[in-house]
């Protein structure tokens, strides 16, 4: 049996998020043998810090092993055509990368005290896989007040940015990650952290990690909120 087999009879539930109605997937049990990509986090994997100009994760990265991507992508493509419309005939690009939660409150730049998007490309998908104990926390979903905007596309992203500059230069969000409401953004929808639990959205949807400091911020594999972060862009993703 390859390290990252998986399992055809995974579960499968599909989220509808915020007045926007968004997809979250989320799926537990697709891998076989999740203490695999543990081990080799732990191991094998070279994490190293990320520069804070312009990153929301809040801690250090290594690049996941290609046959995780592979066995990953090939274990989703039902998910990914039936749920979410994408042509699977078409190209696309895929990155995959483990992930641990290490930076303390004090030390996150302004955009990670915010949910934030990553891309306003309605064609790239988040793939999100715990490989944590879930006292270390989930993913959360969120509404910016002032726009009434879930998720940020091309045509959005003036108006939001612009209001969200606005609301910064009159006072900045405390040092603290970001787990419930805030003045600024409403908490529409949330996914519990589980071992070996899948969440799928797209990466316009505005989010952010329920990382709980109080768990252990470690650069610990087998201790800290270990992830694995992964992001598909297809050529034709169907609608949002």
């Amino acid at each position: 049996m390859s390290d990252f087999a998986t399992r055809e009879d995974f579960a499968v539930e599909v989220l509808e998020v915020g007045a926007e109605r968004r997809k979250v997937v989320v799926l537990d049990g697709v891998f076989q043998a999740p203490d695999a990509l543990v081990d080799h986090a732990a191991d094998q994997a070279a994490f190293s810090p990320l520069k804070q100009a312009g990153n929301f994760y809040p801690g250090i990265r290594a690049p996941a092993p290609r046959a995780y991507a592979t066995a990953l992508y090939e274990a989703l493509k039902p998910v990914f055509a039936e749920v979410f419309g994408v042509d699977l005939e078409g190209r696309f690009k895929a990155s995959a990368a483990l992930s641990l939660a290490t930076l303390p409150p004090e030390q996150l730049n302004t955009a990670q005290r915010l949910p934030h998007i990553d891309t306003p490309d309605h064609r790239q998908f988040a793939v999100l896989h715990y490989l944590c104990d879930p006292r270390h926390g989930g993913t959360a979903f969120y509404r910016h007040r002032a726009t009434g905007f879930e998720s940020i596309d091309e045509d959005r992203a003036p108006t939001f940015y612009a209001a969200l500059k606005h609301e910064l230069d009159a006072g900045e969000p405390p040092p603290e990650y970001v787990i419930a409401s805030t003045p600024l953004f409403e908490q529409v929808g949330r996914a519990e952290a589980r071992f070996d639990r899948i969440l799928i959205y797209r990466s316009q949807m505005l989010h952010s990690g329920l990382i709980d400091p109080a768990s252990g911020l470690s650069d610990d594999p087998r201790q800290g909120r270990l992830t694995a972060n992964s992001f598909f862009t297809f050529e034709h993703a169907g609608e949002p």
